[in-house]
């Protein structure tokens, strides 16, 4: 299964009563497939609120999206928890339902060990047949998959990819070292470029919500060997990609990003508690970011 090599994990849009909001999401995913060209989409991952959307919600968003999407881009459902048989029964569900595949973040809170990590990914790979994403991101779990980890669940036929918000070092040790086949994607959109010339296929991407387009050029152009133009447009890109995580001090994830969709023409409302609405300072740097503001004045 090929993901490509820009992944939106997309925002889930609600209205002013905090339900999801069908016929803005609709809006959403014609956006990410033809304004800014991802190629594939993750739906109730962790950007898109999973901790606080119900197992009914993300199977809803599930199917709703892949109608919507129609084959043309594919759909990866973040049903990963920290709760290994919720995981197996969300998994199972949307596997019948006809994702593409799974993207399963580490179990938060819990602290598991290293075997308990390699278990709880094992058991959930194992009780499906669609392609696994793994998701390490230490900075939100309080936990790493080590590259060890890693390698050993790459040899599992369906766990495909990595999405993985460790440290260069630890990308470039994982694509050494992998099977053929199995892709190491970063999760950090400020370490596009650098990921990619360390081995990694692509970037899962949240800044893609309104700058897709451009990073799928700057992606182009250094497969393409244009290195100083990819550099030019990472360069550009990176206040922007540092602005939706800082703004203009350190902002959860997805409230500035959220902001900048309803900026850009397509509100898709504010965060469910305990995520806080974004503050005024917030909103306002939100507004100064370059093509925030190029898309309000066009």
């Amino acid at each position: 299964m090929d993901f490509g090599r820009l992944i939106t994990a997309m925002v889930t849009p609600f209205d002013n009563e905090g339900n999801i909001d069908w016929t803005t999401t609709e809006r959403l995913v014609e956006r990410l497939i033809v304004e800014e060209q991802t190629d594939s989409i993750v739906v109730a991952g962790t950007t898109g609120e999973s901790p606080t959307l119900t197992h009914d919600e993300k199977l809803q968003l599930f199917s709703f999206v892949l109608k919507q999407a129609a084959g043309r881009v594919k759909v990866i459902a973040g049903t990963g928890s920290n709760n290994t048989r919720d995981s197996i029964e969300l998994s199972q569900e949307a596997e019948k339902l006809g994702v593409d595949g799974l993207l399963l973040v580490a179990p938060y809170y819990n602290k598991p060990s290293q075997e308990g990590l390699y278990l709880h990914f094992k058991a959930i790979a194992e009780s499906v047949k669609i392609p696994v994403v793994l998701y390490n991101v230490e900075s939100r779990t309080a936990v790493n998959i080590s590259v060890q980890t890693t390698l050993r669940l790459a040899q599992i036929p369906n766990v495909v990819a990595t999405k993985d918000c460790a440290n260069l070092e630890q990308l470039a040790s994982i694509a050494a070292a992998a099977p053929d086949g199995f892709r190491v994607y970063s999760g950090d959109d400020s370490a596009t470029l650098p990921a990619l010339a360390v081995g990694a296929h692509g970037i899962v991407s949240v800044a893609s919500h309104i700058v897709g387009k451009e990073l799928k050029q700057l992606i182009n152009s250094y497969i393409a060997g244009d290195a100083a133009n990819a550099a030019k447009l990472h360069q550009e890109l990176l206040p922007t990609f540092k602005g939706l995580f800082n703004c203009p001090h350190p902002t959860p994830n997805p409230v500035p990003v959220k902001h900048a969709l309803a900026l850009t023409g397509l509100p898709v409302g504010s965060v469910r508690l305990p995520l806080a609405p974004i503050t005024e300072a917030e909103a306002a740097f939100v507004a100064s970011l370059p093509p925030v503001q190029k898309r309000m004045q066009s």
